[in-house]
């Protein structure tokens, strides 16, 4: 079968790339050995918001005892798992429904290239003028003893109930979001996590503050230590790690793998289709096509150009549609990409960092500032509340915007937009925002 377009992945990527090319009249197939939906939809940010959505009113529970709220909350986390279902659960078909009734063919299995424009997928030969690999992330291998034993992000979210004892190895933004989902739900929590802190993407003082709502969940947060071997004893796991040259032993019901993703690409038989491959990325041009092939294109995690977040998977979706569409004009532009992590409150950053901005010659003007006191934070009794902001001198120009607390999640867009589209600071100081809201901050900000 001969098409104009196939597409390996049925994640964001792959969804819009596949409408805006078979809305331009040419053929397209998408082809998946998943349910169709991809990681967002089906295993990553969508149902885990769902969690923290559970874990959110906890929170406010909490915070609000002997603050005119009264009585205990819990999470009942198999019925909190159904809610979740109701989401996840009919995405797959709705999927596929759409891509039939764009004309787009569908094929279920494993992909793998068997020349540079042609792929297997079960008994069927598939053929097409160009290929997309959207075929996303998947954890990367730790090389320990006992690594078999860990369950990823897409077992933790079908968890259809909640093991007592759980460790997360890794640090980053699963570790982070899923300790606080668990913790609030009952469960004794430890993350191990091998750098010398938490959340390495974000700005240190932030983090710092953020690691006292960790504290407040009892949550074990162990940094310098590194995970050598899972062990399966009787009634769960053993934990060896080992922290400044010292052992240490923990036992769990539940290991889950939060040390970071790559690409998929293992099982695609790129070297057949001389797609070219450098320490487990993807070769691309400006373009994001292969330099080795012309005739395959990538987006979003596989092609791992920009922030693995969903804005940017449809992005380059966007990108490759255009370059597909009318020839190789569009190349993707990555300014002002916002990333949150949905602790409880959420930790959040656009732009550059501070160790970035100076390691860059520019001259800046740098507020960081911890604002607990500050109206946003005694309303809702959130102890954890602050900012750092970077601002070139000069021009005026927002750099860097980083936050933590209340509505920092959804505050940090409109720093998303004064980057991308060049709003100074002035800019932002003299917008009237809606008050008494999170945004409202902003000009006490810059």
């Amino acid at each position: 079968m001969n098409f104009d377009l196939l597409i390996i992945g049925t994640g964001t990527a792959a969804m819009v790339a596949a409408m805006r090319v078979r809305h331009a009249g040419r053929s397209v197939a998408v082809i998946d050995e998943k349910p169709f939906g991809g990681t967002c939809a089906l295993r990553g940010c969508d149902p885990k918001k769902m969690l923290v959505a559970g874990a959110e009113v906890i929170d406010e529970q909490r915070r609000m005892h002997e603050r005119g709220v009264v009585g205990d909350l819990r999470i009942d986390w198999p019925e909190l798992i159904r809610f979740k279902r109701s989401f996840t659960d009919p995405v797959p078909e709705k999927h596929e429904h759409r891509y039939r009734e764009a004309g787009i063919l569908t094929f279920h299995g494993t992909a793998q290239f068997t020349g540079p424009n042609t792929l297997r997928v079960g008994d069927d030969r598939l053929t097409g003028r160009n290929i997309l690999i959207a075929s996303g992330a998947k954890p990367i291998k730790l090389g320990i003893h006992g690594e078999q034993h860990l369950i990823d992000n897409e077992g933790f979210l079908a968890l259809e109930t909640l093991p007592q004892r759980i460790v997360l190895v890794g640090g980053g933004y699963i570790a982070a979001e899923f300790s606080h989902i668990a913790a609030r739900a009952g469960a004794q929590v430890t993350v191990f996590q091998r750098g010398p802190r938490m959340l390495m993407h974000f700005e240190p003082e932030l983090v710092g503050w953020l690691m006292e709502s960790f504290g407040g969940i009892d949550v074990d947060v162990r940094t310098g230590t590194t995970v050598t071997a899972i062990e399966r004893i009787e009634g769960g796991f053993l934990v060896r790690a080992e922290s400044d040259g010292d052992p240490v032993v923990i036992e769990a019901d539940l290991v889950v793998h939060a040390a970071g993703r790559a690409p998929a690409l293992d099982q695609l038989d790129l070297e057949v289709a001389n797609v070219a491959v450098e320490n487990g990325s993807l070769r691309l041009n400006d373009f994001l096509q292969s330099v080795s092939n012309p005739s395959v294109y990538a987006a979003g995690d596989a092609a791992q150009q920009g922030p693995p977040l969903t804005p940017v998977s449809s992005h380059d979706a966007k990108v490759v549609a255009a370059n597909l569409i009318e020839g190789n004009n569009r190349k993707p532009d990555y300014r002002g990409v916002p990333s949150v992590a949905f602790t409880l409150p959420p930790i959040a950053a656009v732009g550059m960092g501070e160790k970035e901005a100076r390691e860059s010659g520019l001259r800046l003007q740098v507020k960081c500032k911890r604002t607990s006191d500050w109206y946003t934070a005694r309303r809702v009794a959130e102890p954890v509340y602050g900012y750092k902001t970077l601002v070139e001198e000069g021009s005026g120009r927002i750099l860097g915007a980083h936050l933590v607390g209340p509505h920092a999640d959804e505050v940090i867009n409109l720093f998303a937009l004064a980057i991308r589209h060049g709003l100074t600071a002035d800019d932002l100081k003299s917008t009237m925002f809606a008050y008494p809201t999170g945004a409202s901050d902003i000009g006490y900000m810059v």
